[in-house]
């Protein structure tokens, strides 16, 4: 998915709307971007206070919009540096191009997990012929520095490990959960799942200290750990959890977010992650050219173009916010 904010970490970030819990949990609300010319989506991550949960960069969250009679989805060939890109979908179909010459169409339940490596260009759009709704989930996973300069590659997952609990159904989509593994590529030790919550099921969900944690709503309304968490808002449980107990009172649909905190800076910008403004530059000057990235074949519509950089100098920032 393109990122049409080319600065990424200048996101506002209003302090006085966050509602501390403890001194390790913190609701941020995202705010509304528009994306593509038929698409608005909540951004939850990156916010200024806070930049990464482990290798997790950015996170949008979009829908249940009706695309009935409407081209739904229409983001056309754009590149990426140095990142994972996870779609994962509630409701609707995208059909997904890259310069591979990948062709895979997403439904609920699959995933689809393109690494960019050194660089690769994709498209997403709604097929012709698609389902009234579309709803889900985009999200980035930064690679580091042992597996950003490898090859591009895209991996589509038709099937991923279920548990199942009384009035709870939870889908591991990367990494490990309740002694299930998703079969997904990653590089760092994270984990992503989707939880589902009948009205009134509960469960205490067990972690790993060592990582940090965060969860957002997809639809409904859930009581986590002490926060009552609705869509539009990020829920940051810090590290040394050893559990999460969760309640889902009229029915929620959650999504967890972990993993060991990444101690890389990194500089994000449009679509790029990198280490440095050179590299950013360079990406942008490769893609504009149309070098390095490859082309893809088969959507209707033009490329995208790179925005201007910035007039100023892009700097290297931590996983907290901090300017190297």
């Amino acid at each position: 998915m393109n990122n049409p904010e080319p600065g990424p970490q200048t996101t506002p970030y209003d302090a006085g709307v966050a509602t501390v819990l403890d001194p390790a949990s913190v609701l941020l609300p995202g705010h509304d971007v528009p994306l593509g010319r038929y698409s608005t989506v909540r951004r939850l991550l990156p916010q200024r206070s806070l930049r990464m949960v482990g290798a997790w960069c950015f996170v949008d969250h979009f829908g249940p919009d009706d695309v009935a009679g409407r081209p739904g989805m229409s983001i056309g060939p754009h590149p990426h540096t140095g990142l994972q890109t996870v779609t994962w979908l509630v409701d609707g179909e995208v059909m997904h191009r890259d310069s591979l010459g990948s062709v895979a169409r997403i439904t609920p339940g699959a995933m689809n997990l393109m690494s960019a490596g050194r660089g690769i260009a994709h498209s997403e759009e709604s097929p012709t012929e698609h389902p009234p709704v579309i709803h889900g989930l985009q999200l980035w996973v930064a690679l580091p520095e042992s597996a950003r300069h490898g090859e591009p590659r895209f991996d589509h997952y038709p099937e991923l490990p279920v548990l199942t609990g009384d009035g709870v159904r939870t889908t591991v989509v990367a990494g490990e959960l309740g002694g299930q593994r998703s079969p997904a590529l990653v590089h760092t030790p994270l984990v992503g799942a989707e939880i589902v919550l009948d009205a009134g099921a509960g469960m205490r969900l067990s972690l790993e200290s060592g990582f940090e944690y965060a969860v957002l709503a997809m639809n409904g309304t859930a009581q986590v750990a002490d926060a009552e968490l609705s869509p539009g808002i990020l829920l940051y449980l810090g590290r040394g959890r050893t559990h999460l107990d969760l309640n889902g009172r009229d029915g929620a649909r959650l999504f967890l977010l972990g993993g060991e905190p990444f101690d890389e800076p990194l500089v994000m910008w449009w679509n790029f992650v990198g280490r440095s403004h050179e590299e950013i530059l360079q990406a942008r000057e490769d893609w504009q050219a149309q070098r390095r990235f490859g082309e893809v074949h088969g959507f209707g519509g033009p490329r995208l173009l790179a925005p201007e950089m910035p007039t100023t100098r892009l700097k290297a920032r931590t996983r907290d916010g901090g300017i190297l």
